[in-house]
C-alpha cells in the first residue's frame, strides 16, 4: 500500500543533534518525506528545524508539540517566523497543552485552562504570523501591539495536539492537522472519527526494530508508566477503553511503588502501543496505522534493539517496500 507521508523523529535517540546529522541528510533518499522535533527535556523544538532545513532540504519539517505555556505568544511567534522563513511552504507548527510537570516544575510556568491557552495561542499565530498587528484580549492573556518585524513569506500550517474529543475537534475547526501520541492502529479509528476526514492527522509511533518480544516490552514498560500516568494521558486512554486494565499501574504509582508499576503494564497494551519485530513487521505495523485513517505516521526509532539505531531507520525506510 503506498503512504503519501512517511516521518520520522529529529535528532535520533542516543544521539546528538550533531551527529545526527549525516541521516537527516540521507533521509530523504530513503524515502520520509518528514521529519519532525519534539520538546521535552532535550533538544529544543526549533533548532533540529532550523539544521535540517540547511541538511534536508527537501523535507517537510514540524514541532510535535511545542508547548503554548513556555513560551510568550510573541517569542513564539517570532520562533516560528524563523523557521517558516528557512523552509517556506515546508514547516509545519504544532503546538499543545503540554503537562504540569513540563510548564510548572520544569519551566516555573502556569499551567492552566489548557484547552483554552491552546485555542488563544492558536488565534494569536494565525493573526501574528499573517503580519498583522495584534492587540486582543484572549482568555488566558492579553497582548498590546504585536507584530512580527518580518513575518514569514508563507505563514506555516499550524497543527494542535490533540488527544480527546474537545481538542480533536478544535483541530477540525480552526488548525490544519492533529497530532496524537501513543496510540494503536485501533484506536486511530477513534481518533478519526471525533476528527474528521478531512483534517491531517499525525502521530508519533515509537519503533523497536527487534525480535525479542521480551527486552522490547521491558524497555516499553518503563517507557509507558512515565507516560500514561502523567493526567492527560490517563484521561486519554480511559477514553480509549483502557481505564480497567491500566488500573493496577494507576493505583501502585499512586502509592508510590514505581517498580510495581512497570511491572502491572500487561503485554497486550505494550503490543498495542510499540511497534516492534523485524523490520519488515514494523513497516506492516506502520501500514495498519495509516489504513486506519493515519495521514502522516512520524517514527521514533528506540535504541537497544537488534540493530544499531542508523540501521534501523534505514530498514524502516518505505523505499524497501
Amino acid at each position: 500500500m503506498a503512504v503519501d507521508r512517511w516521518g520520522i523523529t529529529i535528532p535520533f535517540f542516543d544521539e546528538t543533534l550533531n551527529e545526527s546529522r549525516s541521516l537527516i541528510a540521507e533521509l530523504p533518499e530513503l524515502g520520509y518525506t518528514d521529519a519532525w522535533s519534539a520538546e521535552v527535556n532535550g533538544a529544543d523544538g526549533f533548532v533540529p528545524l532550523a539544521l535540517a532545513a540547511e541538511w534536508a532540504p527537501s523535507l517537510r519539517l514540524g514541532s510535535a508539540i511545542v508547548p503554548v505555556s513556555t513560551r510568550g505568544p510573541g517569542l513564539l511567534a517570532m520562533s516560528a517566523a524563523t523557521i517558516a522563513d528557512l523552509a517556506p511552504g515546508r514547516f509545519v507548527l504544532g503546538i499543545g497543552a503540554s503537562s504540569p510537570a513540563i510548564v510548572e516544575r520544569w519551566n516555573a510556568g502556569v499551567f492552566v485552562k489548557p484547552y483554552a491557552r491552546t485555542r488563544d495561542t492558536l488565534r494569536f499565530l494565525r493573526a501574528a504570523l499573517a503580519g498583522e498587528k495584534v492587540s486582543e484580549h484572549y482568555e488566558t492573556f492579553e497582548v498590546k501591539g504585536f507584530r512580527l518585524e518580518r513575518a514569514p513569506a508563507v505563514p506555516p500550517k499550524i497543527v494542535l495536539a490533540a488527544l480527546r474529543p474537545g481538542m480533536l475537534h478544535l483541530a477540525a475547526r480552526e488548525a490544519d492537522g492533529a497530532i496524537t501520541n501513543w496510540v494503536s492502529p485501533q484506536d486511530v479509528r477513534k481518533v478519526r472519527a471525533e476528527l474528521g476526514e478531512r483534517t491531517e492527522l499525525i502521530a508519533r509511533l515509537f519503533v523497536m526494530v527487534s525480535e525479542d518480544a521480551v527486552r522490547v516490552r521491558e524497555v516499553a514498560r518503563r517507557m509507558l508508566a512515565g507516560y500514561l500516568t502523567v493526567p492527560v494521558y490517563a484521561a486519554f486512554h480511559e477514553w480509549l477503553g483502557r481505564g480497567e486494565v491500566l488500573r493496577p499501574m494507576h493505583e501502585a504509582w499512586a502509592a508510590g511503588d514505581r517498580q510495581a508499576a512497570v511491572k502491572a503494564i500487561p503485554d497486550e497494551v505494550v503490543d498495542d502501543l510499540i511497534v516492534h519485530g523485524d523490520a519488515a513487521t514494523c513497516r506492516a505495523r506502520i501500514r495498519e496505522y495509516v489504513a486506519n485513517g493515519l495521514d502522516t505516521p512520524v517514527l521514533a526509532p528506540l535504541s537497544g534493539g537488534d540493530v544499531p539505531l542508523d540501521q534501523a531507520v534505514r530498514e524502516l525506510a518505505p523505499t524497501l517496500e
